[in-house]
């Protein structure tokens, strides 16, 4: 049983994640303030001493305590911390993302420092954006000079104004977006607030005064306790999760290929910055933005740099590459001023066009180089690099992918787009596309949004902004069973978002588009392409496509949209077999993230 102290945005990210497990769990929550969708958490509501957090967590056998609490809630956290040491329980701390400290504002560690630092500006007219729990600590510098505080329009809040003895006419609530107004009215010497993080919108409470070159001071975010484990996104959560309470979801999550890449070039670039020393794990950044460390095994010394080792972890997923070497050799250079990736032992040579990628350079994907380019410059920001990519056993493991029919030549690809690897080939990915779909269907949800994964979710959620993200559903390759799972819940509307590739073997009546199982039928393309009316010059590209993205490049117009028209009708008609109760639309995809077809074809217009 896991407990998750929140009543923030980061509590409402712990639970959403938590609630793919189909688990239970319990949220808890000093008041009843915050609205929140729990599915399979059950809410706990009110302060927890010292006493009634161990007697809860003994009663209830919690094995992990995770704290999504208010950074500023030090006495929470202080009482977390104690009686977790006490029990040996462990503790995750679901961090916000604060901004870089650059010296723009005034840091204070206490009010009374703030206070300090006030007086000798001086300030005679403050705006404090500290929020009300901050009128009494703040009393004796609002009781000698005029302050306008901004509080939540709650009835507590100004309960708490009034017990402080402040003027109601000197208050103002919080309105989202009004930061630059509510400066230009009260004209301040001054504004203090508090180092709230990314979600407390903490670049734009600062911003109109920076602009304007008034001071701003903040308060600095308190300690945690020592044996906390911090993490900063639903992946580092997951794996934390994953790792300290094994059973509590079915489905382990693993990194790409290109993730473990990303790490052991960070670890030799290390070494090469410090002389040589070996560091076990190595932060990188994934396409999110999210901040994770994976672990890193070897290092040794080569003639140009250093290269270091971390192995693939696949988590359930049955990849070819689970476990498998990645080594990354990270050198210096002066005959070039750039990022240069160079093709080690493993590595396949890229000899076709259509993939993205130079001709006769390493089979890298865009979204590792742009992960490896991104930690290098962060620690190394001017001058030539060098990486070379080496996969011992790439050779091997090449025969069984389908790269060498890509035109990849000597071994496999580094490749992903998240940089986490979901578990899409086995039972229990499909068991949790069910577990999504209920969730989604538990929430009330009227219409469901399913697509391939993170890249194709991330242009439909910018689609469709209206919808919460329990709307949308990743299918992976698993088209058939997540339709068969949508028609048993009566879903209202079905849009099925879906890029080129795996339009093409869906049209073709493929409900498994993996790689393994089936693979692009030129022979059906250009069954496509004569229903469709295409001229002589479609069928010659079709002769030489490498990928089926290269259709979008090489097609005319006219052709183009008499092919792609065809495509998604008939991706519509076999899946609309699944789902004859629901309304479903397909929308096609480009390599933009732009909806280019639809069937039916004004159905995405007049629905929105």
């Amino acid at each position: 049983m896991i407990l998750i102290f929140g009543g923030t945005t980061e509590g409402r990210i712990v639970s959403s994640i938590l609630d793919e497990s189909g688990k239970e769990y319990y949220y808890s929550t000093k008041g009843d303030f915050q609205q929140i969708d729990l599915v399979h958490g059950e809410r706990v509501s009110g302060a927890m001493t010292h006493e009634v957090m161990r007697d809860f967590i003994r009663e209830k056998d919690i094995r992990l305590v995770i704290d999504a609490a208010h950074p500023f809630a030090a006495v929470l956290h202080k009482t977390i911390g104690e009686v977790t040491a006490a029990l040996s329980i462990p503790v995750v701390r679901y961090e916000r993302r604060y901004s870089e400290r650059t010296g723009q504002v005034i840091e204070c560690a206490s009010y009374q420092e703030m206070i300090e630092k006030l007086e000798a500006q001086p300030c005679h007219r403050l705006l404090a954006l500290t929020g009300v729990n901050t009128l009494i600590p703040l009393k004796p510098f609002w009781e000698k000079h005029e302050s306008f505080f901004r509080i939540l329009d709650r009835e507590d809040s100004r309960e708490k104004a009034e017990a402080a003895g402040f003027p109601f006419s000197h208050i103002r609530y919080f309105r989202e977006g009004e930061d630059q107004a509510l400066f230009d009215e009260i004209q301040p010497d001054a504004v203090i607030t508090k180092e709230s993080g990314e979600s407390g919108f903490f670049e734009e409470k600062i911003a109109p005064a920076l602009a304007a070159g008034v001071p701003v001071y903040m308060i600095t975010r308190p300690a945690l306790p020592a044996h906390y484990e911090q993490v900063q996104g639903p992946v580092g959560l997951r794996k934390a999760v994953e790792r300290l309470c094994p059973d509590f979801f079915p489905l382990k999550t693993g990194f790409t290929t290109g993730s473990t890449a990303t790490a052991a070039t960070a670890a030799a670039l290390h070494a090469l910055l410090h002389e040589g020393e070996f560091i076990d794990s190595a932060e990188i950044i994934l396409p999110s933005g999210e901040e994770v460390k994976l672990p890193v095994e070897r290092l040794e010394r080569t003639e140009r740099g250093y290269r270091a080792m971390a192995r693939k972890y696949s988590g359930d997923d049955p990849d070819v590459t689970h476990l498998t070497e990645i080594c990354s050799e990270v050198a210096f250079t002066e005959e070039h001023d750039g990022i240069r990736f160079l093709q080690g032992e493993g590595v396949g040579i890229v000899t076709l066009p259509g993939l993205g990628l130079e001709i006769g350079g390493p089979a890298i994907n865009k979204t590792p180089r742009q992960m490896m380019e991104t930690i290098v410059r962060r620690h190394y920001p001017v001058g030539g690099v060098d990486i070379t990519i080496s996969i011992p056993q790439g050779r091997e493991l090449a025969s069984k992918t389908f790269n060498p029919r890509l035109g990849i030549l000597d071994g496999i690809s580094v490749v992903g787009t998240s940089g986490v690897v979901k578990p899409f080939s086995s039972e229990a990915f499909i068991a949790s596309i069910v577990r999504q779909a209920d969730v989604a269907v538990a929430l009330g949800a009227d219409t469901i949004v399913i697509n391939s994964g993170a890249k194709s979710e991330k242009y439909l959620k910018a689609a469709f902004p209206e919808l919460p993200f329990q709307s949308f559903v990743q299918y992976g390759n698993f088209i058939g069973e997540t339709l068969e799972k949508l028609a048993s819940l009566s879903i209202p509307k079905i849009y099925m978002g879906i890029m080129l590739g795996k339009a093409v073997k869906l049209a073709e009546g493929n409900m498994d588009t993996h790689s393994k199982k089936v693979v692009m039928n030129k022979a059906y393309l250009h069954t496509v392409a004569t229903k469709a009316g295409c001229t002589d010059r479609a069928h010659t590209l079709i002769d030489g496509l490498t990928l089926a993205r290269e259709l979008w490049q090489g097609l005319s117009a006219e052709d183009l949209d008499r092919f792609m028209h065809q495509i998604t009708e008939s991706c519509h008609e076999a899946g609309a077999r699944l789902v004859p109760e629901s309304e479903l639309s397909v929308l096609l995809i480009d390599d933009e993230g732009n909806i280019r077809y639809t069937y039916p074809r004004d159905f995405f217009q007049a629905n929105k």
